[in-house]
């Protein structure tokens, strides 16, 4: 769905706010997206435990799958049937604050409250001095890799550098076991992502310091060129716009891929479902001058302006983002805390792997709050297909970065 079917889907229903909303006194409502198997398990238990501590409330959980989360909310909206309470991408939220969907939670939030979190997660969702949103998953990326493969190889340390990265892809490849040097995401959320690991490492930004598009800069152009060589060379999984991140990921779980860029989640993957499988956790590459970037994830949980039971809906956040709460939701999910009582925990301060991502943190990148970026994220996307397909990185980047700006402009 693009932003402006989005938008106007939106101001179709802004008449339909003013309805009342689909919920009994006493009702909290909430739009959960699935993150994984344990999602719903999770609040499941949180609708025993809080409706226990809280007679008279009773919670309604919806889990949706996040590839159709977006399009249902935008539905539900405009129908005046949301929920009052909904996880979403941080990214979406200046949409819903400037459509006056989104609550501010201001009214609400105590200076201890505010002082439960680590700010670098919780300032994405402030906007113009108001928090609109809490977060409530928080993530970051690195590099995987495969110590049984590079061993096989002789490759002694991760790549520091996405010259070695190449190097041991080679080597990965040379080993003729049917298996592939690097993984690389070509299909749906995040292949624009996947890009910008290699475009930060050349110094180049998503966006330029005037507000246009970097996909048209000399960085943003080699890193077009590093991904298409691999592809070209038979360094990655072939076909590599046929596979979304949990393909990739599947393929490392496999010991078929000996590297991969992904979020700490995987860890809690491979030990549930290869826990046989020696792999590592180290920094994404850096470029030739020494950069190079992460990115930083967040998804906020919000309140519907909408919603005839605020009071409520407040009470069951505040208990979602006590510590004990946060340590569940967290650990089983295998996201990173955004709470500052919890980051203290063993479980992160003894966990090598989430040291690595904790380690990246200085370098991570937020995606840009600003109005239409969904639709520049998918033109980068749409782009980088066309290229590992066989087109011309510099054709296709110029093309992508005319039509980003002219999104920007609007």
């Amino acid at each position: 769905m693009t932003l402006a079917k989005w938008t106007m889907g939106l101001m179709a229903g802004m008449s339909m706010l003013a309805m009342t909303a689909q919920a009994d006194a006493g009702d909290v409502r909430v739009t959960v997206a699935e993150y994984s198997a344990k999602t719903g398990p999770y609040f499941e238990a949180v609708k025993k435990e809080f409706e226990a501590a809280n007679p008279g409330i009773t919670v309604k959980f919806e889990v949706v799958p996040w590839e159709v989360l977006l399009q249902k909310l935008t539905t539900d909206i405009t129908a005046g049937t949301n929920a009052d309470l909904s996880i979403i991408g941080t990214r979406w939220l200046i949409d819903f604050v400037q459509q006056d969907v989104a609550e501010s939670l201001d009214s609400y939030i105590t200076p201890d409250f505010k002082g439960r979190f680590i700010d670098t997660f919780l300032s994405p969702s402030i906007m113009d001095g108001k928090t609109y949103g809490l977060p409530i998953a928080a993530s970051a990326r690195a590099l995987y890799y495969n110590k049984e493969l590079f061993e096989k190889a002789g490759i002694a340390n991760p790549p520091a550098t996405w010259t070695e990265l190449q190097e041991d892809a080679r080597k990965i490849k040379a080993l003729g076991t049917g298996t592939f040097g690097f993984g690389l995401q070509g299909k749906e959320i995040e292949t624009d992502v996947y890009y910008y690991y290699a475009m930060w490492s050349q110094g180049t930004e998503i966006l330029n310091k005037d507000g246009t598009s970097g996909l048209g800069t000399p960085g943003a152009l080699e890193a077009a060129k590093l991904y298409k060589s691999m592809i070209d060379e038979g360094l990655t999984e072939p076909g590599v716009t046929s596979n979304n991140r949990e393909d990739v990921q599947n393929l490392f779980k496999q010991g078929k891929v000996g590297m991969m860029i992904t979020a700490p989640f995987l860890s809690n993957q491979i030990k549930d479902e290869a826990p046989n499988l020696k792999y590592g956790v180290a920094a994404i590459p850096a470029g030739p001058t020494g950069a190079r970037g992460t990115y930083g994830v967040t998804d906020s949980i919000i309140m519907f302006k909408n919603s005839k039971n605020k009071d409520e809906a407040w009470k069951l956040l505040d208990f979602l983002f006590t510590t004990e709460q946060r340590a569940k939701f967290t650990q089983g999910e295998g996201f990173l805390p955004v709470n500052k009582e919890e980051a203290k925990m063993d479980y992160y301060v003894n966990n090598a792997d989430l040291a690595a991502f904790t380690a990246l943190l200085p370098d991570a990148r937020f995606a840009p709050v600003i109005p239409g970026w969904e639709e520049v994220a998918q033109i980068t996307s749409d782009a980088m297909q066309k290229i590992y397909l066989g087109g011309d990185p510099e054709a296709g980047l110029k093309e992508a970065a005319d039509k980003a700006n002219a999104v920007l402009k609007k």
